[in-house]
């Protein structure tokens, strides 16, 4: 078989649409990420044409966001997530290209170039070869190149890098972003093929991620608890996060009995500076509750611009095999929800502290993943959680951009808070307000039960009683949702006040309208 059929199949069997070079002579036609008999399409139509150049090599025609470029003609079109990002590769190269419009925000295209290309700033880890602006074909393209080390757990590490930031306006730039194992200069006349065309069409995402059979391969308790808390027939449960269960359960139990229901869930944040909290796991099984266990691949007080580069080299491999060991002794169902809400700048797991690649964040939730495989463990039921908004807001640091792949996802995560008004540029959202857009999109998308894994509103700016009872009035809307977590805690300024104050015991009116909501 051709290499290139080969690793088409390949691609297919895995559940991407991938579309291989055209043969010599003849136009190939994508239409919403598949290819097409002819030509034709309609205004809502992701459209795109790949084209065999007579010296051999390809060029893409992406009608949906207006450009074209040329590239080797051993690479393949990937459009599955067309609206977020194209790629093209082969095995050792992926060029992504990204368009973004900042019309109507607080972005421009200099601060889009200045903020995402702050990860140079770890010059320990990052080495910058080249900075500078050209002309490509009348558009003013900022230019970066630079390397990391190559990591060891990685077969084949993409760790070169080349990324050209092409101005159309002040408002909408396009980024190509090459990476590679090989010298990434050689894709600068890809860079400089690229054109405006004529936009036709609409970008669109072309896949949906659904599930596998991976439950299926967990213990009888841990198939169980997935049956009865994330089937499509089960009910909504509740859980929380309460700071006081590192000790006791005493709060939570006083919270459930003026609640009148209980908590299903407890929710507890774990770092690699610490062990597996037995206690906890213990103490709420003995509970008839369960873990959303948050792991977070960072030492707290440390600077972790490396942790990620560090965990794919190996240094905690002993450090998460203990982790997994400690996992399968406990035997009963654990959520374990790694590295949550990736797609936020404040996380050090986020792509935006390494190299703007979101395949080191993929990378390491399958490394760990595997490690986590290979001692055993089979009560585990991973949950892949983004934030609800992306900070920064670029295409190159959508969540999509950070799916691992169907085989390492159980469950889909949802985290957005009505943050109040106390701290500048947030306002009063409401339950709907955040949760309706987000549900319409994942739906699109994600084929797997939901969960809210952490959420609240804030006691400032607005009538946190009328959101409690607004929420609960709304959720009958989301089926979907099979868990909720409260976020039971409080957000300090600088100067150590409460800003975001998202107790619920901190009045017996939200008390009263959560256990009407819960009794509900």
């Amino acid at each position: 078989m051709h290499l290139k059929h080969f690793f088409t199949s390949l691609a297919l069997m895995i559940g991407l649409i991938i579309i291989p070079a055209s043969d010599a002579g003849a136009d190939t036609y994508i239409t919403n990420g598949k290819i097409a008999s002819s030509s034709a399409f309609n205004p809502g139509d992701d459209y795109k044409v790949v084209q065999t150049l007579p010296e051999g090599g390809s060029r893409l025609l992406d009608y949906a966001h207006g450009y074209s470029v040329d590239y080797p003609g051993d690479m393949w079109v990937d459009a599955t997530i067309s609206a977020v990002r194209v790629t093209l590769a082969n095995t050792d190269t992926r060029v992504e290209i990204y368009y973004d419009n900042f019309y109507g925000t607080i972005s421009n295209t200099s601060d889009y170039i200045g903020y995402s290309n702050l990860f140079l700033n770890n010059r320990g880890d990052h080495s910058k070869q080249l900075d500078t602006y050209i002309s490509v074909n009348g558009l003013n393209t900022h230019l970066l190149q630079w390397s990391r080390p190559p990591l060891s757990k990685v077969p084949g590490d993409r760790c070169n890098y080349l990324s050209a930031e092409i101005i159309k306006n002040n408002y909408e730039v396009y980024t190509i972003l090459v990476k590679t194992s090989g010298d990434p200069s050689q894709y600068l006349p890809l860079v400089k093929s690229f054109k405006l065309i004529e936009r036709q069409g609409t970008p669109r995402i072309n896949t949906r991620y659904a599930q596998t059979d991976r439950v299926s391969r967990l213990n009888a308790e841990t198939q169980a608890f997935y049956q009865d808390y994330f089937s499509p027939s089960a009910a909504l449960k509740w859980g929380i996060y309460e700071y006081s269960v590192v000790q006791n359960l005493n709060l939570v139990k006083s919270l459930e009995e003026r609640l009148g229901s209980p908590f299903h869930v407890l929710v507890w944040y774990k770092s690699l500076d610490t062990p597996l909290p037995r206690d906890i796991l213990d103490r709420a099984y003995q509970d008839n509750k369960y873990v959303e266990l948050t792991f977070h691949t960072e030492i707290a007080g440390a600077d972790n611009r490396s942790v990620m580069y560090d965990i794919l080299n190996g240094q905690y491999d002993d450090y998460f095999a203990n982790y997994a060991r400690g996992l399968k002794d406990f035997g009963h169902p654990v959520l374990f929800r790694l590295d949550n809400e990736m797609n936020g700048d404040w996380c050090s797991w986020s792509s935006w502290h390494s190299s703007k690649d979101t395949e080191i964040f993929k990378a390491v939730w399958r490394h760990i993943y595997s490690l986590f495989e290979t001692n055993g463990v089979n009560n585990v039921l991973w949950v892949w959680n983004p934030n609800d908004i992306s900070f920064p807001g670029f295409k190159w640091n959508h969540h999509l951009a950070y799916f691992p792949g169907v085989q390492y996802v159980d469950i889909v995560g949802m985290t957005g808070y009505n943050t109040g008004t106390y701290f500048s540029g947030e306002h009063w959202r409401s339950f709907d307000s955040i949760y309706r857009p987000l549900y319409s999109e994942y739906s699109q998308v994600y084929g797997y039960p939901y969960m809210i894994t952490e959420f609240a509103c804030n006691s400032v700016g607005g009538d946190k009683e009328a959101w409690i009872n607004d929420m609960f009035n709304q959720l009958k809307q989301y089926p979907n949702i099979k868990v909720a977590n409260w976020f039971n805690g409080i957000d300090l300024d600088k100067a150590g006040q409460p800003g975001r104050i998202y107790r619920l015991d901190e009045d017996p009116r939200y008390i009263a309208a959560f256990g009407r909501g819960m009794a509900r």
